[in-house]
């Protein structure tokens, strides 16, 4: 009866010898990803105006709506001045509504 537990667990011990155990394996340092200043934030930085629409058409979509800060970049001061400039310029008819 011995050798067949002896056996049981010799061709259990093969069977995982494929699994890796968590703990032994190195760990990572975590990813940070480097946090992108304020385009308009600076000495030499654009102004925000409804008047300047080849700045304001990099911060709208293909589809007309506004790209949201998280990727642009840009302050939340500025992205409200910004939204403010396209839906400006959205009035005056310098900027599109929705573009197809």
């Amino acid at each position: 009866m011995s050798v067949a537990v002896a056996n049981a667990n010799a061709a259990a011990r093969m069977e995982n010898k494929h699994m890796v155990d968590i703990a032994q394996l190195p760990t990572r340092r975590p990813f940070h990803r480097r946090r992108k200043s304020c385009p308009f934030s600076g000495e030499d930085a654009p102004r925000i105006d409804y008047k300047d629409v080849k700045l304001l058409e990099r911060y709208v979509s293909e589809r007309g709506k506004i790209v949201p800060s998280r990727i642009t970049a840009v302050s939340a001061k500025k992205q409200r001045e910004l939204a403010k400039a396209i839906k400006r310029a959205r009035f005056l008819g310098l900027l599109p509504y929705v573009l197809k």
